[in-house]
């Protein structure tokens, strides 16, 4: 009640000093001492009644045009008639969001759930920054301040790696001014369920003639929670049982922290080279409590297992580029990255158990060592043949070597640990990938352009393991990716578009991985080394008229990655493991529209989706498919000279889709902003997800085995920010590239 309080008072706060300080910029200019002597400030307004034109001039003896600044109401979303969407983040409620993770989860389209980034009707998305494939933790590092807008590409071409089903592009202002510049970022996010969160962000940029450095550092602090809820049931009297799992995840962050650097030297304004240095750390404590209750026909027995968390991962990146862009609009880039990942956990297990009224107890440890090593070569050449031609070509190689051991010790007296060889194993996996595309860009008319192209990539891999005995496998195997899209400009309010595009999504590194994640005597989570890599034809047709975007598409799936858990080897035991099924199939349809007045902008999505996956290996029970409704709104309310008011909501239905049913998700996120001192401190309150209706929920059968599972997070929070700009910057020509494999986004 307290807290409530001192949120009206906030909110009141920001209001009135809002109108004080127009008051006080009245009486300012009215005595004429608001402005400098030499300064005057003139407006004027243009056709837009949203649009004000201040021009700053000298009191010279000709009034000598210094400065034109154009300010207006920023649109948040633009549709393309490829199909893409490019979503406006700098000057929008958006930009306050805490971390890129967040603000991808407020993006139309976009769903966020469970560690994946999906797009709605497509799949799974690989990550860009600035053109170029990031990790996901290099993605979780980027400040969001630093972010101009976000490109969502359902149709990629040839141009992008064949990893994913589409690519979502983050694309970072571009600094033009030379001198100092920074930001200073302070959030406090407040839940009732997960805890508190501090997260302090600094970005610094400093540049003068051809050299130009750029900073930044992020620190998180505080505790998170995530609750899971699972039942397992086997009906069949003969063989009955009945397990009921909670899993509490009450994190602790010791130490997040993100951190790096960038030299630049640019020969000329399209002529530069670049090296950069950045990773992060994650310092996670906290305990993981899960309590199992399980019964069966000859017994009912209890467990309570408490794992104290002790894990440390240390990633880390340096990338050196170069990149040429000539007078007639061709370009050059050349780049490589080494990549590194070190991880080290050493859990603690303590474990109680009552079995027919019989208490008993253990205790083990689990010792885990990891490292995974990525280098890598890019080269890209785009050829400016015409004004109405392009050719693209390119190509890559990379190496990923990955070493993990994993020791389980197991002590009845906390004092004498012996090793467990059925828990514990060596993983070794290397893989080299190469890869080469082109893609040509064309006008058969004024009214049809088009793109075809087609990536080549070839992988070869070895791996070996001794969990569950000695496992090896060595396999060799090349694809071709074809792509192709077609733009129709039959007028200038009406334009269409026709795509198809093939793609893989192979296994990440840990899912390969047999290693034992620990929860319970019977639950536990393990990787598989039999993944294939999943594979995708997608085709889509769709027409923007006006402001109006209207898309169809269908998706075939070969050999869809999922997971689920398979009995065991016990009968009252579980194995969280991936999988492939046979086949899967995507139907959605969408509508868009977005509004953008003096005062109100809003962006409004309606699509409709049907999924079927098909098995006939895992025993999974057939069900009817059931669409799922996917409903969005983003709304912004600016009162001039005031503060803008934000509300933000979205609606997953249920669904079912052949094996398995989902249940609907929702959120509601309102916000408030209000800038101070000429724009260089800026408050925001948000409200997130004020129902605490986003959870991950669903049931499925397999094996004989209904499951149930209901997953809750700490998105019902209230957060204060303040964001501070500071420097003198006139000029600055650094641009920030890097180069990025697929292999690093399997490395999480």
């Amino acid at each position: 009640m307290r807290f409530i309080k001192l949120v009206i008072i906030s909110i009141f706060f920001l209001i009135f000093s809002s109108i004080e300080i127009k008051a006080q910029r009245f009486k300012n200019v009215k005595d004429k001492s608001y402005y400098s002597d030499d300064v005057i400030l003139r407006k004027k307004t243009l056709k837009s009644p949203q649009d004000t034109v201040i021009i700053k001039e000298k009191e010279k003896e000709h009034n000598e045009l210094n400065e034109v600044v154009i300010k207006s109401q920023v649109s948040l979303l633009k549709y393309g008639a490829n199909g893409n969407i490019d979503v406006n983040v700098n000057g929008t409620v958006l930009a306050t969001s805490s971390s890129v993770n967040e603000l991808l989860g407020r993006v139309p389209n976009v769903v966020v759930a469970d560690g994946e980034i999906s797009v709605v009707g497509k799949g799974e998305a690989i990550i860009y920054l600035n053109g170029v494939l990031i990790n996901y933790e290099r993605f979780a590092a980027i400040p969001v301040s630093q972010i101009q807008k976000i490109e969502v590409i359902s149709n990629p071409s040839a141009r992008y790696d064949a990893e994913g089903k589409a690519v979502i592009n983050i694309i970072t202002k571009k600094n033009i001014e030379s001198g100092v510049m920074g930001t200073v970022n302070q959030h406090v996010t407040v839940s009732k369920f997960g805890g508190t969160i501090y997260n302090t962000l600094v970005d610094f940029n400093y540049s003068k003639g051809k050299f130009s450095f750029v900073t930044n550092y992020g620190l998180q602090l505080g505790r998170n929670r995530e609750l899971l809820y699972t039942t397992r049931t086997r009906p069949d009297s003969d063989d009955f049982m009945k397990s009921e799992l909670t899993t509490d995840w009450k994190r602790r962050f010791n130490n997040y922290s993100n951190f790096g650097f960038g030299l630049q030297y640019s020969f000329s304004p399209n002529n530069y080279i670049s090296l950069a240095y950045s990773g992060n750390v994650n310092d996670l404590g906290g305990i993981t409590e899960s309590r199992n209750s399980i019964t069966n026909n000859f017994e009912k027995s209890f467990y309570a297992t408490d794992v104290d968390r002790n894990d440390v991962l240390l990633n880390q990146f340096v990338n050196l580029n170069y990149n040429w862009t000539t007078a007639k609009g061709s370009t050059l880039f050349i780049g490589s990255q080494f990549s590194n990942y070190n991880q080290t956990i050493r859990d603690f297990i303590g474990e109680n158990s009552l079995v027919d009224e019989t208490d008993s107890e253990r205790f083990l440890k689990n010792n885990v060592g990891s490292r995974i090593n990525i280098i890598a070569v890019q080269a890209d050449y785009s050829k400016k043949i015409n004004e109405k031609a392009k050719l693209e070509i390119g190509a890559k190689l990379s190496h990923a070597t990955i070493n993990s051991g994993t020791d389980f010790l197991i002590s009845d007296d906390e004092m004498n640990f012996e090793l467990d060889d059925e828990l514990s194993s060596d993983f070794e996996y290397n893989e080299k990938i190469a890869a080469a595309y082109f893609n040509y860009i064309g006008t058969w008319s004024e009214k049809i352009h088009f793109s075809l192209g087609v990536r080549g990539e070839k992988t070869s891999y070895d791996l070996f393991t001794n969990a569950n005995g000695i496992q090896k496998f060595d396999k060799s195997y090349g694809n071709f990716f074809p792509n192709a899209l077609l733009n129709f400009n039959l007028s200038d309010d009406w334009k269409g578009h026709f795509s198809y595009v093939s793609r893989i999504t192979r296994p990440r590194y840990q899912a390969l991985n047999p290693y034992v994640i620990y929860q319970d005597p019977f639950t536990t989570i393990e990787g598989n080394p039999n993944l294939l890599p999943e594979k995708t034809h997608a085709f889509e047709i769709g027409t923007m008229y006006k402001k109006f975007d209207f898309k169809v598409g269908y998706t075939y799936k070969i050999d869809p990655i999922s997971a689920a858990a398979l009995r065991g080897d016990t009968p009252n035991s579980y194995i969280l493991r991936a999988l492939n099924l046979e086949k899967g199939h995507t139907f959605f349809t969408s509508l868009s529209r977005a509004f953008n007045f003096k005062w109100w902008n809003s962006v409004n999505t309606a699509s409709i989706s049907w999924q079927k996956s098909v098995d006939n290996y895992y025993e999974f029970a057939f069900s009817p498919v059931e669409p799922q409704i996917y409903l969005y709104t983003n709304n912004t309310f600016t009162i001039p000279k005031l503060f803008k008011l934000q509300l933000l909501a979205w609606y997953l239905s249920d669904r079912s889709y052949g094996l398995g049913s989902e249940n609907g998700r929702s959120t509601v996120t309102l916000g408030i902003e209000r800038n101070f001192f000429k724009d260089a401190l800026k408050l925001n309150f948000t409200a997130n997800d004020i129902f605490h209706k986003f959870m991950v929920s669903g049931d499925y059968n397999v094996g004989q085995t209904q499951i149930y599972y209901h997953r809750t997070y700490s998105t019902d929070y209230f957060k204060l920010i303040a964001t501070y700009d500071f420097g003198d910057s006139k000029k600055t020509t650094y641009k920030k590239s890097e180069v990025e494999q697929s292999e690093n986004n399997r490395a999480r």
